[in-house]
């Protein structure tokens, strides 16, 4: 067998220079400093020169690189190891095995050429070595969760397989993020549990909110440190999307509903990650926030991952720079390396007017925000003042092409990168189609083919300029990254850093410190010496089993008992699910916690029809009524515990719990080190729970009584009279003892 590049790389350093890694590049010497042979010239040229800027190397770079080399630096698609080349990854749908799987000789790369379907399209995958050395693709989003030397191992051997084209630009491995706790999402939680795992993104705002910003100071540090050691140098992360309508499915990934809050995070973890406040550093991480102008301000809560969810809605006038727009200024100010635009379009005659950063009003072209010029180069760039890449959502060109469907393949590619200035593509090794769009400039393709009504050639098309500019961006945050003079890593020295004690002590602390206490009779904490009955609830009734064996487990030195009716306690771990992430529901989203509510059918417009079906987010919740009977008929006490992925309505659950914490996919020991006194809570809510079903109703014409567009604590400004309270409030769940479940809210002891 072949030996790894680990296991070759060879080291130059020497003061004043650099730390040069490289298993195949020539080192090239001039006055006592050493430099790496990049561009393969033989000379210390503008390029290889690393006293040079970053900006000044891209430049020179791109007047080197052929024009087939740029064209495959504009596509990101999916990574495949060659250590999971005979095991298919459940993430990925229908991904199948090739029929002779097929490694190179180290066993690292997978080189089978096969066809993988996922929501985002059907795409055929090239062997490693094929893609990189010759299509020239050099980004790489992996959804695999592998060990981290197996993950510095594989990041090293691609780089070792770049190394040896004539030209030497890096391969860059990305990845949505590693180190928050949740369940495993295609396309957005890829994976957990390897990395230090703290608790989701909502967890990590209501910790802040009641502890302080510092724990965020912890966790980008962390992150930085993790990511780097295993050479896995950008991350799609994080969304400093506001969220406004509590139904949207990726509600769980955000920092919740205060852009002051977001923009506070945001400016302490993307200098921390990236590695300073200029921007990514060699020991820096890039990040790619998402998702521009804003997510949340979803219609109804349908996503843009389906049909139904293609509109971005601003039915409130001034919305869009009062609530959505101000976390991504912080992310732009913060020099954040790239900006991800979502893949919706805003929707003119369903929005009130709005205005951009110059007080001017918003035009509102009916494109995707990738294909939408306003959007990206007028207010982003221009006003925002925004210098990194543009770095599409995954999919754009085929299922999620909102407002371009008339557009073919090669002239959507055209028309992102040389109208829009997308600078790389995410989703699928699509170079063909770029080739195809930059031949149609002067192939005379237009002389025999319509040009689509609405759009010009130079639209379409993909010109020398445009390449040029779209790859000077990217390269000059490789040159930024180091990755250029040594983009390899020591596999053993990754194990360690994943395994650094502080952090995981870190994330553990930050997960107590994300519960969030919102009812309190005096029943917490917990005495000892009681029965306690303890039961978890799941929207799937075979998860639940297992979780409340575990449950048990994790109990195990209190007396339990089996029968609600002979227990001083019960003990109820409540996750809710709700919805599809990739798929429209029959109808809305449901938030109510419940198991066969009957609900309404959508119509093709998204508006309420006639017909109707059945939503469970929780089986067996309506067993909860029977439980707490059985324990309040002897002067027992409820106790439960709801994971927020989503702002759940918690009617249903609060008025029969005389305790009720909630947790932002926070890890059980840190919920029970809370309801047993050994740490005070202080968590405070990062979002407002809806009341109920009144205040989320959508009307005949598909308008919601409280604003898409508007966080939760703003809603009641926009709410109907008649369904105020005697305080004047309307949209945020009241409980029993007359708090209120909004922003910034929770309880101690």
């Amino acid at each position: 067998m072949q030996k790894k590049a680990s296991e070759t790389v060879q080291y130059t350093a020497s003061a004043g220079s650099p730390v040069i890694g490289t298993v195949s590049r020539r080192i090239l010497c001039q006055d006592g400093l050493f430099f790496k042979d990049i561009d393969g010239s033989g000379n210390v040229t503008a390029v290889n020169d690393w006293r040079k800027s970053p900006q000044e190397r891209a430049e020179a770079y791109v007047k080197i690189l052929t024009p087939e080399e740029k064209m495959g630096q504009l596509f990101i698609s999916q990574a495949r190891m060659g250590i999971y080349a005979h095991t298919p990854n459940p993430l990925y749908a229908q991904r199948g095995i090739p029929a002779e799987p097929k490694t190179d000789e180290t066993g690292l790369l997978d080189e089978a050429e096969f066809q993988m379907k996922s929501i985002f399209g059907s795409q055929i995958l090239p062997g490693t070595t094929d893609a990189i050395q010759k299509l020239w693709q050099r980004y790489f989003i992996l959804r695999d969760n592998p060990a981290p030397n197996d993950l510095a191992d594989w990041i090293n051997q691609l780089q070792a397989t770049a190394e040896a084209c004539p030209h030497f630009v890096p391969a860059l491995v990305l990845s949505n993020s590693r180190n928050e706790n949740g369940e495993l999402v295609f396309g957005m939680n890829d994976a957990a549990g390897v990395f230090a795992a703290w608790p989701g993104t909502l967890g990590i705002a209501a910790a802040v909110l009641g502890d302080g910003i510092h724990i965020t100071d912890e966790w980008a540090d962390c992150i930085r440190r993790e990511w780097d050691a295993v050479g896995m140098k950008k991350g799609y992360m994080y969304m400093a999307d506001v969220l406004t309508d509590p139904r949207w499915q990726r509600s769980y990934g955000t920092f919740g509903e205060d852009p002051a809050l977001i923009s506070e995070i945001l400016e302490h973890i993307i200098p921390r990650i990236q590695g300073s406040d200029e921007g990514v550093t060699s020991d820096g991480i890039a990040l790619t926030i998402k998702h521009f102008p804003g997510g949340g301000a979803r219609e109804n809560g349908f996503d843009p991952h389906y049909q139904a969810g293609q509109w971005n809605v601003y039915p409130t006038k001034g919305s869009l720079e009062t609530y959505h727009l101000p976390p991504f200024q912080k992310a732009v100010d913060c020099n954040a390396a790239s900006i991800m635009p979502y893949y919706a379009k805003p929707a003119a005659g369903k929005s009130a007017p709005q205005t951009d950063r110059n007080g001017a009003s918003m035009e509102m072209q009916p494109y995707g925000f990738a294909y939408n010029e306003p959007f990206i180069g007028k207010l982003l760039r221009e006003q925002m003042g925004f210098t990194g890449y543009i770095n599409s959502d995954t999919g754009i060109l085929h299922n999620m092409a909102w407002g371009v469907e008339q557009l073919d393949l090669p002239e959507r590619v055209g028309f992102a990168v040389n109208h829009t200035g997308t600078d790389i593509i995410s989703g699928m090794p699509d170079v063909e189609l770029a080739k195809e769009a930059y031949a149609r400039a002067s192939n005379g393709y237009y002389e025999t083919h319509p040009i689509p009504d609405g759009f010009t050639k130079e639209d379409l098309t993909l010109t020398d300029a445009a390449l040029d500019q779209a790859v000077t961006r990217t390269l000059t945050s490789l040159f930024q990254l180091g990755v250029f003079e040594n983009p390899y890593r020591d596999p053993e020295n990754a194990v360690k850093a994943v395994a650094a004690p502080a952090d995981w002590a870190n994330a553990a602390d930050a997960h107590r410190k994300s519960v969030v206490l919102l009812k309190n009779d005096g029943t917490l904490p917990l005495s000892s010496g009681k029965k306690v009955y303890a039961e978890a609830f799941c929207k799937q009734s075979e998860n639940a089993a297992a979780a409340t064996k575990a449950l048990r487990e994790l109990l195990g030195g209190m007396a339990l008992t089996d029968d609600p009716s002979q227990a001083d306690y019960a003990l109820l771990m409540l996750t809710p699910s709700s919805g599809e992430y990739f798929s429209a529901t029959p109808g809305y989203l449901e938030l109510d916690i419940c198991d066969g509510k009957i609900v309404c059918n959508v119509d093709e417009e998204g508006r309420p029809a006639a017909e109707t079906h059945l939503e469970t987010t929780l089986s067996g919740a309506n067993r909860i009524p029977e439980i707490a009977d059985a324990v309040h008929a002897h002067g027992g006490k409820v106790i439960a515990h709801v994971n927020v992925t989503l702002p759940w309505m918690l009617g249903n659950v609060e008025p029969y719990a005389d305790a009720l914490t909630v947790g932002f996919d926070t890890f059980s020991d840190a919920v029970l080190d809370i309801l047993l006194g050994r740490f005070a809570p202080s968590g405070k809510l990062p979002v407002t729970l809806p009341r109920n079903d009144q205040v989320l109703a959508v009307d005949q014409n598909g308008v919601c009584i409280s604003p898409n567009d508007v966080p939760g604590y703003a809603k009641d400004r926009y709410m109907p009279d008649s369904l105020k309270d005697e305080n004047g409030r309307a949209y945020a769940y009241r409980d029993s003892a007359g708090n209120y479940y909004e922003l910034n809210f929770g309880l101690t002891y």
